[in-house]
Order: structure tokens, then sequence, then C-alpha cells
């Protein structure tokens, strides 16, 4: 992903369970005793590291599951036998087969042998011998290698056991995953889902070349240029010169540090046969040294103890070697020879950066190799005279590589492991050819996925909307470890003594233009816009090179050119809810407050401790000399922070009131949560329709307040601290007071049910459970009646609702696709409902299983359950009824259209005793006949408690009816038996509705499910007007009757 390394002091402080610490192998003590823990990102690679003991090296090589294992003998391309030979006699036995396989570098000595003349150094051979070693594929010359295993055969310790044990430090290390990783399951790996950027070789005209404006800035590369694979990076030029020097090259984001860690990992795993060994450094580790005299060697053996034994041979490596200087932008470096000395020995002591200079120059192992990395504005850093080849990284600037990253991203089999149930392979694939089909068709979404660390973004936001949520896992969360896998660490200038943090620059600057954004409710912003927002208040030299830098190496990861029809030439950010998160930092930062409030807030601190220290003085003074001006003066030192407090105070409520009219803001009628939303804005799924009176360019931003919640959560506010954008403990504080208090008045409202969740996910961002049961203390009917209950969405409600104490009257849920595991996440708020509406989920018998441990609970206070419209069957009414066996609470229950048939109602009718305290049962439309209505209906009536027994629309004859009629005028029992749904009811007003409705939708409604209704609708209406003796409620039966006729001839049925 993107780049970002940190110190190692900070990664200790922000996780200790970090994808590099190695505690397990032991701590890894550094210079000064400082224990060195590679930098936790998912672009981050190292950071100062040292070599783990040899007490980790006990045990099996760590492995990646999904790598092939690393081959640690002979086994070069095309042969499997000299990975396996033995001792000396069973590979010379092998020495007369034809084929014989290259060795391995992995096996191959430092020193070689020079025919009859003895042995010489590496470096010392035949002109042009050693090109076949530089990235090229002629493989070396038999005098150009010496197989270790020969060595190892002989007794010699030789170098290969130290080079062996370096790949597997690496290895070990290298390939653990950082924290954010972790989330997409644990076979996931990095060499199962990389995908190699695109790299395009460039000159050093191209790259001292100034830009014309912004829009040229952030043109993609053209697509004609040739581009350059891993292996060819050392290949000669195009003049045939052999290549020592690689500058690799690109901005934020574009994936440099995931490409040096896959390169480590296949030098790790013998798939770089050129080099024999490789040393990779941090620049951010060198810097961190200072001045500090060292070696080279010192500094290799320090970081990796193994290779102590191979530092006497590292002089003759020759290009076998290869050195990775990782983030030269950390490290200033000075090529002039009055600021850096000539020195070629390696074990002669001098400053870091010194020894590095003296390695670019080649003056200090001249035949080594080396790769650099960098941002583009410190490309100068080095002089191109010493640079063989400059390469830029591209990212997936062809969309087949983002489709091909998705692809093996989303398809990971161990996503969403953990709580809950993971995505079915068809549903993974779904979601892959959806999101495909959007990068298609959708061009701004795959202009944003040009950068490796976005599509990172987009996969980390559809696992999380779709996958089991990780414990305190957020959508802010998921945006502030982004920016940290990016930003941690990074300063905007190495060169500036202010040392400014990146993140904290482009918050200040990105953040503005993104607040203004979603002050004037607009997502498109002219060159004029944002040339305004980066240069507002720029003087100095120092502020505009600083400003050079960032517009370099920072501003296409925040911005892109916007490739829709109609707003050509403008500018949009990266993704969408980028803009709302930088809005809600630039926020809660304090950057939006004017000079004057700042002031103030100072001023009134000031003068607040002075007035406590001055109050007693004044106090003595004013009883010796009893001026009238001194009470005044110790009145007013009492009121100033107050009057400066009120200022504050009201910027606060006035950024409150903004963030909660956003929020409960309803657009429109048919407005989906901002959960919903979201996913559409990336599978390409049609989003919100507007209102017919609203202004087409109206925008809408319900993440903006979602995102400011989160913010102000200790998580990531410690975040955020690491990255230089520091939130004070009493901002907060007051920030969430202003918030609580506008969220108290409003939020008693009424709201549709798209909006109450977008509510619950505000409180769910925040993570404070004691500022959610305040403001929501007055909630007491949580209705979310069609809103997509996606397992998302169930353990947001369940953990901003299951920890509260007070009794919701009712619950909705009624059409929200609930499943058994959605009902189990939901638990802790069913327990504390005393009505559940569970209407139209298609929850079959499994889930009854978790209804009957709902009743069962000893904590139920249910009095009424509607399960109306869910294929429960006869199976599940028996797990409901050890249910209510068991149950004391519930009262009415409500089984309409559950397919229970003959069977579930004889069920019913045979077990119902179990039960004392139920008053209302609906069991119609299941499709019953006469015999088990009749003795569900004998149950009914001699059951101590049940007064109410709903039993229309089921396949009941006239005759079955009559009799039930007749069951129900007895004197025997209390429960009164409802065979017909016209009983007691007003004809005129209540059918006139129920005809309208379907008469509006016949259109769209399942036409045989409609057909269905209405002839039991007529079957009822006529048994009614026959078993009436009223000649008014006759006519008006007979009324309904024509009606329910005239449908149902519109769809095909029998009129009559």
């Amino acid at each position: 992903m993107g780049e970002s390394t940190s110190p190692a002091r900070e990664v200790v402080s922000e996780d200790r369970t970090g994808a590099w610490d190695l505690q397990g192998a032991g701590q890894l003590q550094g210079p000064r005793g400082l224990r060195a823990v590679p930098t936790e990102g998912a672009g981050s690679s190292w950071v100062g590291q040292k070599s783990p003991p040899r007490a980790a090296l006990k045990g099996p090589l760590l492995q990646n599951p999904a790598a092939p294992a690393p081959r640690l003998a002979c086994s070069g391309p095309g042969s499997g036998a000299a990975a396996r030979a033995g001792p000396a006699p069973r590979r010379r036995a092998e020495a007369g087969k034809k084929r014989r396989a290259a060795p391995h570098p992995a096996s191959q000595g430092l020193w070689e042998p020079a025919g009859d003349a003895g042995v010489r150094p590496a470096g010392l051979r035949r002109p042009g011998a050693g090109k076949g070693l530089v990235g090229s594929s002629a493989p070396p010359t038999p005098a150009e290698r010496l197989p270790l295993a020969r060595a190892q055969a002989g007794g010699e310790p030789g170098p290969a056991k130290a080079i062996q044990r370096h790949r597997r430090n690496l290895a070990e290390w290298f390939i653990r995953l950082p924290r954010e990783e972790r989330q997409f399951g644990p076979t996931f790996a990095l060499d199962t889902v990389h995908v190699d950027p695109v790299i395009r070789e460039s000159t050093p005209d191209e790259l001292l070349r100034p830009s014309a404006g912004l829009a040229q800035e952030h043109q993609p590369p053209p697509a004609g240029l040739p581009t350059l694979a891993l292996s060819q990076l050392f290949d000669p030029d195009a003049c045939g010169r052999r290549v020592q020097t690689v500058v690799l090259y690109g901005t934020v984001g574009t994936g440099k540090s995931t490409l040096v860690r896959k390169m480590v990992l296949d030098w790790c795993y013998g798939r770089l046969p050129a080099f024999e060994l490789l040393i990779p450094f941090s620049c951010e580790d060198l810097s961190s040294l200072g001045p500090t005299p060292t070696s080279l060697c010192q500094l290799v053996a320090q970081r990796y103890t193994p290779l102590k034994e191979v530092l006497p041979l590292m002089t003759t490596a020759g290009s076998r070697l290869l050195f990775v200087l990782h983030g030269l932008e950390r490290l200033n470096l000075d090529f002039r020879l009055a600021g850096t000395g000539l020195c070629s020995d390696p074990e002669e002591p001098g400053a870091p950066a010194a020894i590095m200079v003296n390695l670019l120059r080649k003056y200090m192992l001249p035949e080594a190799s080396i790769l650099v990395t960098t941002r583009p504005s410190a490309i100068g850093r080095i002089p191109s005279k010493y640079v063989g080849r400059y390469g830029e990284i591209c990212g997936f600037s062809d969309t087949n590589l983002q489709k091909l990253y998705f692809q093996l991203r989303l398809n990971q089999p161990d996503c969403g492991h953990g709580a809950g149930v993971s995505a079915t392979p068809a549903q993974r694939d779904n979601l892959v050819q959806m999101l495909s089909r959007n990068l298609e068709g959708h061009h701004q979404i795959a202009a944003a996925c040009f950068l490796p660390s976005y599509c990172w973004l987009v996969c980390a936001t559809l696992h999380f909307l779709h996958a089991p949520t990780p414990a305190g896992q957020t959508l802010t969360s998921i945006y502030t470890s982004f920016l940290r896998l990016n930003f941690s660490g990074e300063t905007l200038d190495s060169t500036d003594p202010s040392n400014l943090s990146l993140m904290a620059y482009a918050a200040r600057t990105m953040g503005k233009l993104a607040y203004e954004g979603v002050s004037s409710r607009k997502t498109y912003f002219s060159e004029e816009d944002v040339r305004g927002c980066l240069e507002a208040g720029i003087k100095t030299e120092e502020e505009f090179q600083l400003l050079h830098v960032f517009r370099r190496d920072a501003l296409r990861f925040f911005l892109a050119p916007c490739v829709e029809p109609g707003h050509l030439g403008t500018f949009v950010f990266t993704v969408p809810a980028m803009q709302e998160y930088l809005a809600a930092l630039y926020i809660v930062l304090g950057l939006h407050k004017t000079t004057l409030q700042r002031v103030s807030k100072e001023v009134a601190e000031v003068v607040g401790r002075v007035g406590e220290d001055v109050s007693l003085v004044l106090g003595i003074v004013a009883k010796l000399l009893p001026l009238r001006i001194l009470p005044l003066l110790f009145n007013l030192l009492k009121v100033v922070p107050r009057v400066f407090g009120r200022m504050v105070g009201k910027s606060r409520e006035a950024v409150a009131q903004a963030m909660v009219l956003e929020m409960f803001r309803e657009e429109d009628y048919y407005n989906d949560d901002v959960l919903d939303q979201m996913g559409a804005s990336i599978l390409g799924v049609e989003g919100p329709r507007r209102h017919p009176d609203e202004p087409p360019e109206d925008e809408v931003f319900e993440l903006f307040p979602m995102f400011m919640g989160g913010l102000l959560s200790a998580h990531n506010r410690a975040v955020l601290a690491q990255l230089g954008c520091p939130i004070k403990n009493l901002d907060a504080l007051e920030n969430a007071q202003a918030i609580k208090k506008k969220l108290g008045k409003l939020g008693r409202q009424v709201l549709p049910p798209s909006e109450l969740l977008d509510h619950l996910f505000f409180h769910y961002e925040f993570q404070n459970q004691r500022f959610s049961a305040e403001v929501l203390s007055s909630l007491r009917q949580l209705n979310l009646a069609g809103v997509r209950m996606t397992p998302l969405k169930c353990t947001v409600v369940a953990a901003v609702l299951g920890s509260g104490r007070h009794a919701l009257d009712e619950v909705n849920l009624a059409s929200c696709q609930l499943d058994p595991a959605g009902l189990r996440t939901l638990m802790p708020v069913f327990l504390r409902a005393r009505k559940l509406g569970l209407q139209l989920n298609n929850l079959g018998p499994e889930a009854c299983r978790d209804l009957r441990d709902l009743l069962l609970h000893d904590q139920c206070q249910i009095t009424t359950l509607r399960l109306s419209n869910n294929p429960l069957a006869a199976a599940g009414v028996s797990l409901l009824m050890e249910g209510l066996a068991g149950n004391t609470s519930l009262t009415h229950l409500s089984l309409l259209h559950t397919g229970l048939g003959d069977e579930g109602l004889k069920l019913l009718a045979a077990q119902l005793d179990r039960n004392q305290q139920l008053q209302e049962l609906n069991v119609a439309y299941n499709g019953a006949g006469d015999t088990a209505a009749l003795a569900l209906a004998k149950a009914a009536r001699e059951h101590p408690s049940l007064e109410l027994l709903h039993l229309y629309f089921n396949e009941l004859s006239s005759e079955g009816r009559q009799v039930l009629r007749d069951l129900g005028g007895t004197a025997e029992g209390r429960a009164r038996v409802v065979a017909s749904l016209t009983e007691g009811t007003a004809v005129s007003e209540y059918w006139s509705v129920i005809l309208s409705e379907v008469q509006r939708n016949l259109n769209s409604w399942d036409r045989a499910r409609v057909q269905r209704h209405l002839e039991l609708l007529l079957c009822d209406l006529e048994d009614s007007r026959g078993a009436t003796l009223n000649p008014w409620r006759k006519a008006q039966l007979l009324r309904v009757e024509g009606e329910v006729r005239a449908l149902l001839e519109q769809l095909g049925g029998p009129g009559s």
C-alpha cells in the first residue's frame, strides 16, 4: 500500500502487538538500549531494525502459507537436484547427469575459484564476467560461483549459513502483517494478493521539467511509455552500460514500501537470483542516528547479526551485493566534497549520511548494486551522474491491475473470520463483479484507484460494510489507520528545521478546502479554489518551499482531476468520504477558529490564572485602602475569562449545531442510511433518489458528523497524535459537551428509520458508552422498519443500545432482511424490548432456536412478539413452544402467515397449556383445515388466560367456520375465536383502505400471490355475508365483494 514508516518508539507506544513486534523472538536491542520495532503499516516495511537474536532462529523458518517455502539450497530454475544436494560423494555421483541445475544464489559463496591459479576475490573477475549477474537472465559462469554446499561438505563454516540465517530473519520479519491487514483473515499474506504497480522509466530531463499548473501535475503518465518489471531494474541501459544504482520514486500512496517489502521477500525465497546478499536500510533509521560516527560494517552488524561472519568478504561481493535504501526523503545527503569527504573503507567510522553518500558515489564498494526509493521532492538529493536508471512508480494506471487487486484481496477464503458468518464464495464473487462493473463505467473511482493505497481503502471499506466487524472497529478508525499507514512518522521536509508533520500540513490545507466544500455544499473545486487554500497565509521563502514539497509529494494523494462529464477541469477529493473526514478533522483540531477566537481562549486562560493569584492581594489591599477601583478591578478579573469563554463556547455550539443539522437532514423521502450510501458509491448501485423540489446540485454530507464523533474517540485521538495532529483532552471534552447539548434537543424528535440508524451510527463511531447512554436516555421506540440490517448495522445497534438500562417500549425490525446471525447479534437489544416486531424477515426454523433462547432468558421482558410473514413452519413452532413453556412475560404472539399448516396448529393445540400467561394468539393465513383449527380453538377455550384467537384466512369450509362461531357462542371458556376477518369491523372504512392499496400496487406486486390473497378475501366476505342477519351489513359486504371481483378480473382470476 502507501508508504509510511515511523519511529520505533512511536509504534511501541501505540500498539504492543504490532505486525512487526518481534517480542516473541526476543527483544531487539539497538544503540542506546532502544528496542527496534518495525513500523506497523500496510505500506511500512521497516524502521531501525536490528537483527533478531540467535534465539529467534531456533525452530523452523516462519513461512508464508500462501508462498512457496524458501529453498535453502541449490534450487535454480528448472531443476531441483541441486537443491537436494547432499554430501560430496552423492553430488559427484550426479555429476554425469545431462541436465545439471544451476546452484541457487543462496548457496553461492562470496569467493570464486580462479582456475589453476587458485582462489581470487569475486570482485577481481575477468572483464565482462559479472554482467550476467546484474538483473539479466544469463546465468553466471562456473568460474564466477562457488557452491557453498561444497564448502559445508568440507567442514568449512563459510558465509553460507550466515546468509541463510539472514534470509530466515528477513523473511520472518518482513512477512508479518500489520494489524490493519490482519482483519482480512489469518491466511492473508502479501504473496497471495500482491500486484506489481506500473514502473515507468524516466529521464533526468523529465524530472527537472517544471509543470505549468495543477492540472498537469495530476495527469497520469501516458500509456505508451515503456514500463519496467522488478527483474529488469538492473538490466543494462539502452547503450548497453551496466546499471548499478536505481532510483524509484513515487508520490505518497503509490506503493513504494510494499514494493520494497515484496522485493525483500522475493530475495528471501530465492526469486532474485541476481543477488547473493541483500541488505535493506531505512533512511529514517539512519537519520535518527544523527552525526554519531559509525562504520558501514557496524551499521550492518548492529542490524543484521548473522552477517558479522560475512563482513570481511563484503568488499569482494561485487554486483551480487544489493543495498536497499528506503525513504531517501528522510535522510539529508551532502555530495559536496567540502561537506562529505571521500572514504572507501567500510570499517572507517563516519556519519551514516556520509557513508551513504560514498556508497552512492561508488567510492565505497564500487561494484555493489543500490536500489533507492524516495518521494519526488527528494530526487535531486542524488546527483544524476551517480544514478544509472530512474523509475517512476505509477501505481495501478491500468484498470485491469485494479480489478486483479480487488479480485485477489476480496476473494480471500478467510475474509471475515471471527464472530459471525463469513461471506460465501458466491457473495464475494458478486461483490467483485459489481466493483469491476463500476470501475468500467464510473471513471472517477478508477481515477482514485490509480493509487494502490486507495485500492486498499476501498477493500477495507467493503470488508467493513459486508463482513463481520471486529470489536471496536469503526469507519473513522479505518480512515485514521489508512492515513497512519501512509503518513506515520512522515515529515514534510527533512531539511526544514521545523520538522512539520506531513499529515498536520495536509490537515491545515486540504482540511480547509474540505471544510469550505462542506460548508458551501460542493464537491467540485476549481484550480483557484485549490490554490487559495494551499497558498493562504504564505509569506516566507521557507513556507513556499514546504508548499512545493507538498504539491510534488502528497497533493495527488488527496485530490484527483474530475473526469465526469460537465465538470472537466475541476478537482475532487480522491474518494468522496475523504473530503468529509478531512473537514471533520479540520474542525476537531480547532483549525477553523478565527484568530480572535484562538487569542481569546489564550487570554482567558492567562487572565484566569492571574486572577486567582491577584484576588487574594486585592482583597487585603482593599481593607487597607478602601478605594472604589479595587473591587471593580477584582470583579473585572473574574468576568474576563467568562466573556472569552462564551466567545469560544459559541463557536463550539455553532459547530455542534451544523453537525446535528447535517445528521438529521432529510433531503428526500427515500434517503438511504449513510452505510448504504457509502456502499452504493463504491459498488456503483443506484444511490438515494432526490426529492423533486430539491436543487440538483445540492450535496449530502452525512458522513461528516459521523467522522466528527469518531475523531473524538480515544483510539483515534491517540493515532492522530502519532501523525502530529494531537487533539487536546479539554478540547475534546468541550466539543463533546456541545454536541451532546444539541443532540439532546433535536434527538427527541421521532426520526425516520434511516435517519435513526444514522443517529445510532454516530454514537457507534464516538465509542463512548456513557455519552451515548445520556443522549439516548429518552429513546423509547426503536423503529428501523425497512432498513436492510446487514451484519455491520446489527453490530452498530447492539453496541450502542445493548448496554442501556432503560426499557424500550417497542423495537420494530419489520422487513429488515434479518437472518439468525443478526438475531444473535441483536439479542442484548431484544432483552430491553417490551414489544418486538420481526415481520417480513424470511426467518426460518433455524431462527426459532434463537427466539427460544430469547424467551427463556431470565432478563426477557417481551410482552408482544410479532413473527408474521416468516416461513417458520411446524418445526419452528415446536421450538417456540419450548420457549413459551418457560416464559412469564409474553402475552401477545402473532404467527400470521408463517406456514404452520395443520401440523403446526396441532402442535400449538397440544402444548398451549404449557404457557399460562398468553392472552392473544394469531395463527391466521396458515393454510390449516377445519380439524386442526377446531382442535386449537378448543384448547384456546380451555386456556386460563387466552382471550383472543385469530383463525381467519385459513382453509376453512363454510361448515368449519360455522362450528367455530358456534363454539364461540357457548358459555364455556373465555377465549374469543375469530374465524372471519370481517367480524366486528366497520366494512366501509376498513376495506376501502385495503383495496385502494392493492389497486395502487397491482402492477408491482407478485400477481399470483395477490390473486391468492384476494380469493381468500372473497371467500371470507361471502361467508360473512351469509352469516349476518343485518341487511345494512349485507349490503356493505356485497359492495366490497364487487370491488374484489373487479380486481380479480384484472389479474385474470375468477370473478365469481
